[in-house]
């Protein structure tokens, strides 16, 4: 078998996460194959699990060439009643509706409400996700949002200043509304706060009853995504964060 080098991954990681993410092994068992001296790098025999893989080197296991596809990045349009968890013995989750291998190795990059719906962004990447959820990225997520009551153009320099929210300190970060109609706006912030936009238009007298996730900095819902639907990120989408 011709070499296949671990090429893809843009850095280093343990060996023992590089095993289970390259078969069907569990933690504990790459564990034991590493101590048998299943596995080798370069053709020299690894015991320690904690053998930083480097992108070049050559893993096999049982003589056989492993590789990993690398971090994998994933769209979602989520359905109302799904929660942004990955696992729930109650309510299904975003990851419950992925058909994918290895589902438990993912992670939802900035989650969404029981009742909110849209775009969710996953990932096996802990970097990239952080540039998505930290406030210090200001990485702006767009939300399509309807309201019981009619909305004043006042609102747009108001959110623009920030907005004061119950039990926090100082203001929101500079938001940028778009009133639509009379009842529905686009809210765009770069922050994630606890119930965040339900919370600053309750600050200014108002209710949110509608709430979609349209973009999430230059990535937008796919239009072909009907609720529930995935699709794997283009390389331009997960370049863009």
């Amino acid at each position: 078998m011709s070499p296949i080098l671990y090429s893809k991954l843009r850095y280093i990681v343990r060996l023992d996460k590089f095993i289970c993410e390259s078969t069907e092994l569990t933690r504990s068992f790459a564990k034991k194959a590493l101590h048998r001296g299943d596995v080798t790098c370069d053709g020299e025999v690894v015991k320690n699990s904690g053998f930083k893989v480097k992108t070049g080197q050559t893993i096999c296991l049982d003589g056989k060439v492993i590789s990993v596809v690398g971090p994998r990045f994933l769209m979602l349009n989520k359905p109302a009643d799904t929660i942004c968890a990955t696992f729930d013995i109650v309510h299904p989750t975003v990851i419950d509706l992925l058909d994918i291998d290895k589902a438990d190795t993912l992670h939802i990059a900035g989650r969404l409400d029981i009742d909110t719906t849209g775009l969710v962004l996953i990932t096996t990447d802990g970097q990239w996700s952080h540039k998505i959820t930290s406030p210090k990225k200001d990485c702006g997520k767009c939300y399509l949002v309807t309201l019981t009551d009619e909305l004043d153009a006042s609102l747009v320099e108001t959110f623009a200043q920030g907005v004061e929210l119950r039990n926090e300190d100082g203001l929101t970060k500079p938001a940028v509304l778009e009133i639509i109609d009379t009842h529905t706006a686009r809210l765009t912030i770069t922050e994630g706060k606890y119930h965040q936009v339900k919370r600053m238009f309750a600050a200014v007298g108002n209710k949110v009853v509608g709430l979609h996730r349209e973009s999430v900095g230059k990535i937008v819902l796919d239009d072909d995504l009907a609720p529930g639907e995935w699709r794997f990120l283009t390389d331009e989408e997960v370049a863009s964060v």
